[in-house]
């Protein structure tokens, strides 16, 4: 297995322990974006929510931006071309995020030194909630390798988040089954 491939093999086992030892959705968020950033060489990458409108992408996590970075602004699905266009199912990379209008903040990418970015869909099923960034502090054209690997993970990423979801409506059932027998017993 040559070297790159198999540092991809590695990261996303890497992802998948993460995913499965933890409920924590951003405990795991954070270990993705770190894995993620180390793995592909790249400047930094984040994953953003879809909001309960579905109209904005909340930070779910970041690995590698600016404080000032993070602060600039909301990110409107109407606004941002590249966001809008990979939560319909699919990778979408920049090769110049300063200059390209498909990027909602380009002045921000210049001041941060973000030149190309990739990004791919969270999704569960058939629906989309949120997206993967990768950004490079060069020009660079993503390798199919790379956005494979960067899919996989939005897709490990999807699935932790679910789980997380889940976790949560389940033990919130189990408390109020457990009130509903205590006042049961009360009686």
């Amino acid at each position: 297995m040559p070297g790159k491939q198999k540092d991809f093999f590695a990261a996303l086992y890497r992802v998948a322990k993460v995913v499965n030892s933890s409920l924590e959705p951003q405990k795991v968020l954070g270990e993705i974006v770190k894995g993620v950033t180390q793995t592909m060489g790249a400047k930094a990458s984040a994953i953003r929510l879809l909001a309960r409108n579905r109209r904005e992408l909340a930070m779910g996590a970041s690995y590698g931006l600016s404080r000032g970075y993070l602060r600039k602004g909301r990110v409107l699905v109407s606004k941002s071309g590249l966001d809008r266009q990979a939560l319909k199912g699919g990778a979408v990379c920049l090769l110049d995020a300063q200059t390209d209008p498909a990027f909602q903040y380009r002045d921000r990418a210049k001041a941060e030194g973000i030149r190309s970015i990739c990004v791919v869909p969270l999704r569960v099923g058939q629906r989309s909630i949120g997206v993967v960034r990768v950004y490079s502090d060069r020009k660079r054209q993503w390798s199919e390798r790379e956005i494979q690997f960067l899919e996989a993970v939005g897709n490990l990423s999807a699935i932790a988040l679910e789980n997380a979801r889940l976790h949560s409506a389940l033990r919130t059932d189990y408390d109020l089954l457990l009130a509903f027998h205590d006042r049961l017993d009360d009686n």
